[in-house]
C-alpha cells in the first residue's frame, strides 16, 4: 500500500487478490487475511498498524475493514479542519539559563540618549530614574514557577467565530 491512493480502494484490491486465491481452491485463513492487510497498511498509519497488531482480540476481516473506513475518514476529517484553520498569531519566548543573580554591565560606549536619567519606573523593582537593563536589584521572575519556555497561540476557523490556544510547558 501507499500513501498517495486512499486506503479503502487498496483495501478493495487486496480483497480481490484473496477472492481470486479462493476461487483457485487455494486455503487462506481469514486471521492470516488480517494479520497481511494489517502489514502492508502505507507508512503514514504506522501508529494506527501499531495499534492493531497489539490488539488481543483476533479481528475479523470485515471489522478490519469497518476500522480501516472509519480511521481513514477520521483523518480526512482532521486534515479539513487543519486547511480550514489559520494562525493569526504566535508569540514564544524562552528564558536563557543564568548561573549568577546579578547583571551583567555592558562594555560599550552610552550613547547621549541612554545617558540621559529614565522619566518612567523600573519594570525589575518599580522605582523611578532606571530601567530594568541598569537595575542592580535582582530580577524578578514573573514566571519562575511555569518552566523555561511559553508559548501563546490565536488560531481563527473558518467554522467558528472565536478560538484561543494557549500552551505552557
Amino acid at each position: 500500500m501507499v500513501d498517495s491512493k486512499t486506503v479503502g480502494s487498496q483495501v478493495q484490491e487486496l480483497q480481490l487478490i484473496l477472492h481470486d486465491l479462493i476461487a483457485e481452491d487455494m486455503v487462506v485463513n481469514e486471521a492470516f487475511q488480517v494479520a497481511a492487510m494489517i502489514e502492508k497498511l502505507p507508512p503514514l498509519w504506522n501508529d494506527f498498524k501499531n495499534y492493531l497488531k497489539h490488539k488481543r482480540k483476533e479481528m475479523k476481516l470485515e471489522d478490519l475493514v469497518i476500522r480501516l473506513k472509519i480511521e481513514e475518514d477520521n483523518r480526512n476529517a482532521e486534515k479539513k479542519s487543519r486547511k480550514s484553520s489559520t494562525i493569526i498569531g504566535v508569540n514564544i519566548f524562552e528564558e536563557a539559563p543564568t548561573k549568577d543573580k546579578k547583571r551583567k554591565k555592558s562594555n560599550g560606549q552610552k550613547s547621549e540618549q541612554a545617558k540621559k536619567k529614565f522619566k518612567g519606573n523600573c519594570y525589575n523593582c518599580g522605582k523611578a530614574g532606571h530601567r530594568s537593563s541598569d537595575c542592580h536589584a535582582p530580577r524578578n521572575d514573573k514566571n519562575k514557577g511555569k518552566g523555561k519556555s511559553q508559548a501563546n497561540i490565536v488560531e481563527k476557523m473558518k467554522d467558528a467565530d472565536d478560538l484561543c490556544a494557549m500552551i505552557s510547558e
